[in-house]
């Protein structure tokens, strides 16, 4: 069984930096070669109204990276105000959301060989920012030189700037060489960055999924020495960031940073509690562990759309409701009855108390709600009433739930994987057939609120409701019927209510 520390690294030796170090170079020169009309255009704009403009932080990480994508991020001695003086002119649109914090947003479009790119381009005023004890917002004030905006960032890494159109080369930190041994370093003392902005700890999780870094040793005990910090954070910040982190390419990493730092009983304290003791016989499995494979899993089943939130969301949060089901029965076994039905409620709580979006909210809880129900049929046929049920629950999340379901195979049985793999195969292929026949994703009663209404000589009110259901549930044990089949039933019913 893998150890909740596997992914989580003490610093790494430093590699040949020199080698590496000219190979990041070059990736840089490529990249601002391709993004420089824009970033030289917008440079000599902002030296022709006498200020300094300069690609910074994690623009300049993803060029030397060799990733740059059309999001750039500048910083300038400018004031905001003229900023937009600046910008207003020369961008295609202009939006002031981030005003207040010193930053500056904008759109341009650049022709190029191959057609035309968009850009998505932040101006940010050079700045320092600090919590206080109690505040969740940052206090902003800025600063007058691009080495003092630079020594406030979170991470070397993040900490480097190529000043514009020169482009000369601005790393007081260390940047470039921590890049090249892929480790996360404070540019100051971890404790000092970290206590300015507690987020940091939660960032410093997010690179480690999203680059493979490595977190240094130094980082990693002020992580678990101030996890409580975290607390004085807004908890939609706290949600963004842990977004970012679960919709990274390696998100198992950045949970496991989360657990091992205690940065995780301030945000999702219901996975730390997933690491039950296991009982001498070890009869049942290692259900943090298993959360994680589970995670692992569902990312596999992810097409070509990109990382899916809900399910990576569902995927992390089914088994939480076990912590709280577990009992220990008379004959031995453990169970965790109706842990499905504990753990969406869980899970709505925590999602909301993270500020998620209510159809979110809904989507998720209602997935760790469902997960369990393939396996309440058996591995026997199963019934057309069955799988229009299995459908008609599901509704628009069926997809996402087939998916879930199969991840949470994580038996090292060849056999009984394999068997679970081949019943499942068979609902899918069930549901295929019955989909073609009666068009499940929309089932309805075979009469609608009118016909009911007519049928019964009755005014809108709840009898029509009741008779609705009635229909329905008719429609979903027996399929669809005769209009005239269903006129009978719903007299039939009518009757019996007298």
């Amino acid at each position: 069984m893998p150890n909740a520390n596997d992914d989580i690294q003490p610093t790494p030796p430093a590699p040949p930096a020199k080698e590496q170090l000219n190979t990041a170079q070059r990736r840089a020169v490529s990249e601002l070669l391709r993004v420089s009309p824009v970033a030289d255009d917008l440079a000599r704009r902002f030296q022709e109204a006498g200020f300094r403009l300069a690609l910074v932080g994690g623009s300049v990480r993803d060029a030397l990276l060799g990733r740059l994508g059309n999001d750039l991020d500048f910083t300038t001695d400018a004031r905001p105000e003229d900023v937009l003086r600046i910008v207003r002119p020369w961008a295609d649109a202009v939006w002031e959301v981030g005003i207040a914090f010193g930053t500056v947003g904008c759109q341009k479009k650049a022709r190029e060989e191959d057609g035309t790119r968009t850009f998505q381009i932040e101006v940010t005023t050079y700045r320092s920012e600090a919590y206080d004890r109690t505040s969740r917002k940052p206090e902003v004030s800025y600063g007058d030189s691009v080495e003092e905006d630079l020594v406030r960032r979170d991470f070397t890494v993040n900490a480097m700037a190529v000043a514009l159109p020169e482009k000369h080369f601005i790393d007081p930190h260390g940047g470039l060489e921590d890049l090249a041994r892929r480790i996360l370093r404070t540019p100051g003392a971890p404790e000092a960055s970290f206590s300015d902005d507690p987020l940091r700890m939660m960032r410093a999780a997010r690179f480690a999924a999203q680059l493979d870094f490595a977190v240094a040793d130094d980082v990693l005990h002020a992580m678990k020495a101030m996890a409580g910090r975290l607390g004085i954070v807004s908890a939609e910040r706290v949600r963004d960031e842990l977004n970012k982190l679960l919709l990274s390419p390696r998100p198992v990493k950045g949970v496991r940073l989360l657990v091992e730092t205690g940065l995780a009983d301030q945000v999702l304290p219901e996975i730390p509690a997933l690491r039950l003791e296991r009982d001498e016989h070890h009869r049942h499995k290692d259900v943090y562990e298993h959360s994680l494979t589970v995670l692992k899993q569902a990312i596999d089943l992810e097409e070509s759309g990109g990382p899916d939130l809900t399910l990576r969301l569902a995927a992390l949060l089914h088994d939480i409701g076990k912590p709280r089901t577990r009992r220990f029965e008379s004959d031995g076994r453990v169970s965790f009855h109706h842990h499905e039905v504990v753990g969406a409620k869980m899970t709505k709580k925590r999602m909301t108390a993270l500020k998620y979006p209510n159809d979110l909210v809904k989507d998720v809880s209602r997935l760790v709600e469902l997960h369990l129900r393939f396996h309440g049929y058996g591995t026997g046929e199963w019934t057309d009433s069955a799988v229009r049920r299995y459908v008609r629950d599901a509704g628009p999340l069926l997809t996402r739930l087939h998916k879930l379901t199969r991840s949470d195979c994580t038996t090292r049985n060849r056999r009984k994987a394999s068997a679970l793999s081949r019943a499942y195969d068979g609902l899918e292929e069930r549901i295929a057939r019955l989909q073609e026949q009666e068009e499940l994703d929309a089932i309805r009663p075979d009469l609608d609120g009118n016909e009911i209404m007519s049928v019964l000589g009755v005014k809108p009110g709840p009898v029509v409701g009741k008779a609705y259901k009635h229909l329905l549930e008719l429609r979903l044990e027996h399929g669809p019927m005769e209009h005239d089949d269903a006129v009978a039933a719903l007299k039939e019913w009518w009757t019996a209510q007298s």
